[in-house]
């Protein structure tokens, strides 16, 4: 083969690597949308069509936390300081839904939009590459890990401490870092105890294990909603949606189904909803 017939194929090759790879693997174009998954393996944005979410007003029971992600996010879509958050506290009761919320409200008020980027609990080590993806950027974005938390044999908490605040480069001024989870410091409580008791110097295992949820600036607890929040809830989606029931007949239904559940919080309202909107024939358009 000669070297003009080398080359030509080496080229043909290039060219059907180039069609194989996901356009945005080639350009990583934050244009394409206001809202990503991250694809680890591929190395690229994958643009979210129609993100899954709720109005903000109808977040009810947790005003406290809402106007605090709320005011931070506007901070940091008008160029000003701001902090990363962690939303933490009781299953189903609003953390993953209100960072949705609020991305959408704040966008809804500002020309320049924030970019909405998802990135999964396992794909964390691979967190200073994205950085590096989105540090030359003019968008700015909020970088979303839903359910965040770490078990004992996992060290990938020690790079993302490094990403929060740390490292030579530190966390680029157009990215901001929100989390979720069911733990306050991120490790089981038993992980932490065991750090106490068999450490050499206790208190710096611990330390070394809680440090981590130290490097968001803000700490946003939730808890199970009382009574009258969980109807309050049900009420509002029940407004929104249209359906016609009687006050008594939702009362005692939306009970029903938090009994069944063994818990009141805005993820059993909404599951109870949505088996109230099939049952009367009702679409989900909020």
């Amino acid at each position: 083969m000669s070297d003009k017939d080398l080359l030509d194929t080496l080229r043909r090759i290039a060219d059907s690597l180039d069609r194989m790879a996901p356009p945005a693997a080639r350009d990583n174009d934050l244009g394409r949308g206001d809202a990503f998954v991250w694809q680890t393996e591929a190395g690229w944005l994958e643009p979210v069509a129609t993100v899954s979410r709720v109005h903000i007003s109808l977040l009810r029971g947790i005003d406290r936390s809402k106007d605090i992600l709320l005011e931070n996010t506007h901070r940091f879509a008008n160029g000003l300081p701001a902090n990363n958050a962690l939303l933490w506290g009781a299953r189903g009761t609003g953390k993953s839904s209100l960072v949705k919320a609020v991305h959408a409200a704040v966008n809804e008020e500002i020309a320049d939009k924030l970019a909405l980027i998802e990135i999964h609990r396992e794909d964390l080590t691979s967190l200073p590459k994205l950085l590096g993806i989105l540090r030359p950027q003019k968008r700015r974005c909020i970088l979303f890990c839903d359910d965040l938390s770490f078990d004992a044999a996992d060290a990938s908490y020690k790079s993302l401490k490094a990403v929060l605040e740390g490292g030579i480069e530190g966390r680029p001024a157009n990215v901001l870092f929100y989390a979720t989870s069911n733990r306050r410091h991120l490790m089981p409580r038993e992980m932490i105890d065991n750090e106490r008791s068999t450490a050499i110097n206790p208190s710096e295992a611990v330390e070394e294990k809680v440090s981590l949820s130290d490097r968001f600036g803000l700490w946003i607890g939730f808890h199970n909603c009382d009574q009258e929040t969980y109807f309050a809830i049900v009420q509002g989606y029940v407004d929104a949606i249209g359906i016609k029931v009687g006050g008594e007949q939702l009362r005692r239904e939306a009970n029903e189904w938090s009994v069944t559940r063994g818990a009141r919080s805005g993820r059993v309202a909404w599951q109870f909803i949505q088996d109230l909107a099939g049952r009367l024939g009702y679409k989900l358009e909020l």
